[in-house]
């Protein structure tokens, strides 16, 4: 653990009814279900949870479900004016309770290690480390993942199963020959270790006979169902599961894989290119270090040649009746008469410093 004194360190709390999986042990985040008569009953304990950190000198990143935000949205931003401070980070994220569980945990475990601002960009890498879904007969009430018209239809068949996913990728496909192998996008690295939680009275031998084998799983455990559980998924008979790598090093490769650069408002370490969690302040990309090309980046402009960027007045150049050619037009600026110009040369002009 570093002992630097510039660096900054935060808690994680999770604003929703989502319980912990205790995969981490006394690792967890500080979960706040927000109950109450009205928002100061609501946001009491979070406000008291937000103090108490602050004053101590640490940071506090609040997760909460982006289908499930408008409690948690009024809570982050009745704390935030409060106590009168940016350093309260109020983070939507759309995937599963499960799924959401196992990560807040994850960044609460990381969080006494690394920079506030580097624990807040990892909501955004870790779930591209691990594999979450359902699986579910019916998929007609699923709005969180996008579905086709015929997913709908045939979710009315009785022998019909669906195997979606909201992390890495967000995809719904249809288990063909009791194979559900085709449909997984990817697989954790080894060894691979699962956790399942399902209602009481929902079957789910299949599950564990089809898809458990097919994605190599070491280990696994069981979960009480999860209380939000059938508000993400549309229906109460599904079996939600969470697959994640447990090698002792796996929670290093999601870290070395941020680009982080300093905030240019409040100068903690962000992902590069994104909103400071914080401050708000928007950030760009390093100078000299261009976005990787890929299907969401737009590819740079074709060259052109010389033809098309001369000057106008090289176009507009004529040869007189004896034999001169025009100049160009006189360059307006220190003629040596008068006061000079001032330089319009933007390699010339430095941006004001951002205010605080």
């Amino acid at each position: 653990m570093s002992t630097d004194p510039s660096r900054s360190h935060c808690v994680v709390a999770l604003l929703a009814d989502i319980p912990t999986t205790g995969h981490l042990g006394d690792a967890q985040a500080e979960r706040f279900t927000l109950k109450g008569d009205d928002l100061a009953a609501r946001s009491a304990g979070f406000l008291d949870f937000s103090a108490r950190h602050l004053a101590a000198g640490r940071k506090v990143i609040a997760l909460y479900p982006q289908w499930h935000s408008e409690e948690a949205e009024r809570a982050v931003q009745f704390a935030r004016l409060s106590l009168g401070t940016d350093h309260i980070a109020g983070i939507d994220v759309d995937i599963a309770p499960l799924a959401l569980s196992l990560m807040a945990d994850q960044l609460a475990y990381l969080a006494p290690y690394l920079p506030s601002g580097l624990v807040a960009s990892l909501v955004d890498e870790l779930p591209q480390h691990m594999l979450s879904g359902g699986w579910m007969k019916s998929v007609s009430g699923l709005s969180t993942i996008p579905i086709t018209l015929k997913q709908h239809v045939g979710s009315y068949l009785p022998t019909t199963t669906f195997l979606a996913f909201c992390t890495p990728v967000k995809r719904v496909g249809r288990v063909k020959d009791d194979n559900p192998a085709p449909n997984i996008p990817q697989r954790p690295m080894e060894p691979v270790q699962i956790l399942v939680s399902a209602p009481e009275k929902v079957e789910h031998s299949d599950f564990n006979d089809q898809f458990i084998p097919s994605l190599g799983c070491q280990m696994a455990g069981g979960l009480p169902e999860q209380p939000l559980g059938w508000k993400y998924w549309g229906t109460t008979k599904y079996v939600e599961f969470v697959a994640f790598s447990a090698h002792p090093q796996a929670l290093t490769h999601p870290v070395k894989s941020i680009r982080a650069t300093p905030c240019l408002w409040c100068r903690e370490p962000i992902s590069a290119g994104v909103i400071c969690r914080f401050c708000r302040g928007a950030n760009q990309l390093p100078a000299g270090r261009p976005p990787k090309q890929g299907a969401d980046v737009p590819a740079p402009p074709a060259k052109t040649t010389g033809e098309h960027i001369r000057p106008s007045w090289v176009a507009q150049q004529s040869s007189s009746a004896d034999g001169r050619t025009q100049r160009p037009p006189a360059r307006q600026g220190n003629t040596g008469t008068g006061p000079q110009s001032q330089s319009t040369d933007p390699a010339d002009s430095t941006p004001p410093a951002p205010r605080s």
